[in-house]
């Protein structure tokens, strides 16, 4: 309300100065005698003039530029005059210059917003990647971390480095699968153990299942039902935990795979399998307690689905391990802008912890 009577009062200033200059000299030079004899006595009186509001200084400044405003200033100072010069030549830059970038749509804030309040555990490179892979959307991930809450920085430690072990497991990843295990607790404290195998190249989690006794034998059937005949892999990682017994790496190698046992308390040698567990404790388990196995089981077979085919991952570009038929999304012609025609809908992920965005005609 304020700012429209400030551009109001200017446009009155304007019409005015219009109509002046439609008058002869005479008139105008008399008029500007008249209004200095009345100003005069008002300096006589010493009265305080009030307060001049930003209209006025603008106007003032502004008609300071046609003449000699030193002989008809009277109700400041000069030097309050030139502050009010350089306060609008400082504002009249910062209209022109427009540092920085553009803020985004604010309809593109919205969802952003929309997605961190329905999506906890997502970061800012995780809705990034979201935006960029299903709907076409280019959004920076520093972009974004000005609209998500901000958290205080937990320091994690960084792993050791083996270059001469990243270079094998860069060399063999099509050809090489992983496997752990993690303990869950259930409402009645029950430990329960989660077993799950994974593809190195592509990320996809190509098994999991839950048992509260663990055994060799039993594992030795999950990898049954894990690895295909006609498989293509040649070597699997595992960890020399006591399950995984001589009799069950010799049965793994009748399947045409080598074993690749990891160093003694060396998680970071199976670093992709242990990134796999924390993402599922993070994005999954954290979330719920599981009241029995079964109710563990059909959560875990819930979440499958979304980890290999609706959940972004950054180290595939970003990319998605099992993407559908309808990916890759051809990016927008605007950068932050998406096509109105078209509406975003929210899939529902374990009851509304997750949700995957997609684009849908809007109707007519």
């Amino acid at each position: 309300m304020r700012s429209c009577l400030c551009w109001l009062n200017i446009f009155g200033d304007l019409l005015r100065l219009v109509a002046l200059g439609l008058r002869s000299k005479s008139s105008l030079a008399a008029e500007n005698l008249f209004l200095r004899k009345q100003l005069a006595f008002y300096k006589e009186r010493r009265i305080k003039p009030r307060r001049t509001d930003n209209p006025t200084r603008l106007t003032l400044v502004w008609l300071s530029r046609w003449f000699n405003w030193r002989n008809g200033l009277a109700v400041v100072t000069p030097k309050t005059f030139i502050g009010w010069q350089r306060k609008g030549f400082q504002l009249f830059w910062r209209w022109k210059c427009q540092s920085g970038r553009p803020r985004i749509p604010p309809e593109l804030q919205r969802l952003i917003r929309k997605m961190a309040r329905e999506n906890p555990a997502w970061g800012e490179e995780r809705i990034a990647n979201e935006l960029l892979l299903k709907l076409g959307l280019r959004v920076s991930p520093r972009t974004i971390r000005k609209y998500l809450p901000k958290l205080p920085a937990t320091p994690v430690g960084r792993p050791r480095g083996d270059q001469r072990w990243s270079t094998f497991l860069k060399n063999h990843a099509q050809a090489m699968i992983a496997c752990d295990f993690c303990i869950v607790a259930t409402v009645t404290f029950r430990i329960l153990y989660v077993f799950v195998v994974m593809e190195h190249a592509s990320r996809r989690m190509i098994h999991v299942n839950v048992t509260a006794h663990p055994t060799a034998a039993w594992t030795l059937q999950q990898l049954r039902e894990a690895i295909p005949s006609d498989h293509i892999y040649r070597f699997i990682i595992h960890d020399r935990d006591a399950i995984f017994s001589t009799g069950l790496d010799a049965s793994v190698a009748g399947f045409g795979l080598k074993v690749v046992k990891t160093p003694v308390r060396s998680p970071q040698a199976n670093s992709l399998c242990e990134r796999l567990i924390g993402t599922l404790r993070r994005e999954c388990l954290d979330w719920i307690v599981p009241l029995t196995e079964e109710h563990l089981q059909k959560t875990l077979r819930s979440w499958l689905p979304h980890y290999n085919r609706g959940r972004p991952h950054s180290s595939l570009g970003p990319g998605i391990p099992d993407p559908p038929p309808a990916l890759p999304v051809q990016l927008q012609r605007h950068r932050h802008r998406f096509d109105q025609s078209t509406q975003i809908v929210a899939h529902s992920v374990l009851n509304g912890l997750h949700h995957e965005y997609s684009f849908m005609a809007r109707a007519a």
